[in-house]
C-alpha cells in the first residue's frame, strides 16, 4: 500500500478554518451575553422604585404592578371597551366621546363667578357613586368674589387628592382648569400645561401635557408619589403653576395655586377641591436685583432666625460703576421697629455673598403682628448710602414675600430658604 502524503499547503489551511470557527463561535457568545444581559436590564427597569411617582393618564390603573399588564393600554381590547362605555354615561372620568382632539371637553355657557351654576354643574362632574367629598373650604373663593376679582379673575382650577394606606401613595389627580385668559393676542386662545411641586422639599417636580388652543382644558392626569407616609401629609403643601406654552419665546405664567395640606383629612377617602387661579408674584424688580433669604421661626422659644445669604444682579453705581452692598435688616413689631441689624460691606461686586445669621425675640405670640424689612444699600464714603433694593416679608406681604411667611408659619423649626426680587427703596 502506497502511504499517504499531505502537502504542505493543506497543513497550512487548517489552522485558518480554525480560526474562522473560532470567532465566528466567539461572535455568537458574545452576542448571547449581550442578549442575556438586555433582557434582565429590561426586566429589572419595568419594576417602579417605591420612592419615584408614577405618572398615569385617564383610564389606566395607578399602581405599578398593573402598569405591566398591555390590556390597559391595548386599543384593541373590545371587551374593555363595552365594560367602559357601561359606566360612562354618568361619569366624567371615562366619558371619551364628548372629548375633541385634545382631550377637552366642549365649552359650556356656564358664568364661572355665579355660585348657583357652580352648585348645578358640580354634581355632573363628581358624582356621588365615587365615595368623593368635597372641602367646603374649597368653594369659598368662588362663593366670595368681589367685582374687582371677578374683573382680574384669572380661572378655576379642578383636582382631586387621595391617600392609598395599603400602597403608601399619596395621589394627585389634575382634572381641568376653566376660565384661562388668552396668553396668545392673535388667536385670542392659549396653549396651557401646569406644573406641580411638593413643598418644601422640592423634591418632587411635574408636569402635565400641553394642551393647544383652548381656555378650558381638561387633562385628567394622575401623580402617583410612593413612599411618603401618612403622618408627613399634613406637613406638605402642593404648588401649581399654570402656564401657557410658547414655542418661539419663555413660556407665559398665567397664575399658580397653593394648597396647604395641613387639616386635610384624606383618611375618608378621595377629596375634591377646586381653587381660584391667583396672579403669581411678577413684580418687577425694575433692574434692582435679588435676595435670598432663608427663615426659621422656633415656635418654643419664640425666636425668629434670619439669615441673609445672596445678593445677585445688583445694578451698577452711577459713580464709581460696581456698588458695595450691604443689608440692613429691620424687625417691626405692629409696625414700629424693635430691633435692627446690619450685614457686612462687599466691596465692588454685583452678586454678593453674605452668609450672616441674625436672631430676633419676638415679643408676642405667633407672627401675626410681625414683619421683617431688607434695606439692601450702596456703601458710600462721605455721603448717604443709596438704597439699592427693598424687602418685606410678613403676614400682610404680597407675593412671594407672603408665602414664604406663610411657610415658617405652618412649618416652625424648619429651616426655608428662598429668593426675592427686590423692589424700589
Amino acid at each position: 500500500m502506497a502511504p499517504i502524503t499531505t502537502s504542505r499547503e493543506e497543513f497550512d489551511e487548517i489552522p485558518t478554518v480554525v480560526g474562522i470557527f473560532s470567532a465566528f463561535g466567539l461572535v455568537f457568545t458574545v452576542s448571547l451575553f449581550a442578549w442575556i444581559c438586555c433582557q434582565r436590564k429590561s426586566s429589572k427597569s419595568n419594576k417602579t422604585p417605591p420612592y419615584k411617582f408614577v405618572h398615569v393618564l385617564k383610564g389606566v390603573d395607578i399602581y405599578p404592578e398593573n402598569l405591566s399588564s398591555k390590556k390597559k393600554f391595548g386599543a384593541d381590547e373590545k371587551n374593555e371597551v363595552k365594560n367602559k362605555t357601561a359606566v360612562s354615561k354618568n361619569s366624567l372620568h371615562l366619558n371619551l366621546e364628548k372629548r375633541d382632539l385634545n382631550g377637552n371637553f366642549p365649552k359650556t355657557n356656564i358664568k364661572a363667578g355665579c355660585p348657583s351654576d357652580l352648585e348645578n354643574v358640580t354634581p355632573k362632574l363628581f358624582p356621588e357613586g365615587e365615595k368623593e367629598a368635597v372641602s367646603p373650604d374649597s368653594l369659598k373663593s368662588n362663593t366670595s368674589l368681589s367685582s374687582e376679582e371677578k374683573q382680574e379673575k384669572l380661572g378655576t382650577l379642578f383636582f382631586s387628592l387621595e391617600y392609598n394606606f395599603e400602597k403608601k401613595a399619596f395621589v394627585v389627580n389634575i382634572k381641568e382648569a376653566r376660565g384661562l385668559p388668552a396668553m396668545d393676542e392673535q388667536s385670542m386662545t392659549s396653549d396651557p400645561y401646569i406644573k406641580m411641586t411638593i413643598l418644601p422639599e422640592k423634591k418632587h417636580k411635574v408636569k402635565t401635557r400641553v394642551l393647544r388652543k383652548t381656555l378650558d382644558p381638561a387633562f385628567d392626569e394622575t401623580f402617583t408619589f410612593y413612599g411618603i407616609p401618612y403622618t408627613q401629609i399634613q406637613e406638605l403643601a402642593l404648588h401649581f403653576t399654570i402656564l401657557s406654552f410658547d414655542r418661539f419665546s419663555r413660556d407665559d405664567i398665567i397664575g399658580e395655586v397653593l394648597i396647604p395640606l395641613s387639616g386635610i383629612e384624606l383618611s375618608d377617602g378621595k377629596m375634591l377641591m377646586t381653587r381660584e387661579i391667583i396672579k403669581r408674584n411678577v413684580r418687577k424688580s425694575s433692574g434692582r436685583g435679588e435676595l435670598l433669604i432663608s427663615l426659621c421661626y422656633q415656635s418654643t422659644t419664640n425666636t425668629l432666625t434670619v439669615v441673609v445669604l445672596k445678593a445677585r444682579h445688583l445694578p451698577k453705581s452711577d459713580v464709581s460703576g460696581l456698588s458695595d452692598p450691604y443689608v440692613k435688616v429691620n424687625l417691626y413689631h405692629a409696625k414700629k421697629r424693635i430691633s435692627k441689624k446690619k450685614t457686612h460691606v462687599k466691596k465692588c461686586t454685583p452678586n454678593a455673598v453674605f452668609n450672616e445669621l441674625f436672631v430676633f425675640d419676638i415679643p408676642c405670640e405667633g407672627l401675626e403682628e410681625i414683619s421683617v424689612e431688607f434695606l439692601v444699600l450702596d456703601s458710600e464714603r462721605g455721603s448717604r448710602n443709596e438704597v439699592i433694593g427693598r424687602l418685606v416679608l410678613g403676614a400682610a406681604a404680597e407675593g412671594s414675600g407672603g408665602e414664604h411667611w406663610k411657610e415658617i408659619c405652618d412649618f416652625p423649626r424648619r429651616q426655608i430658604a428662598k429668593w426675592h426680587m427686590l423692589c424700589d427703596g
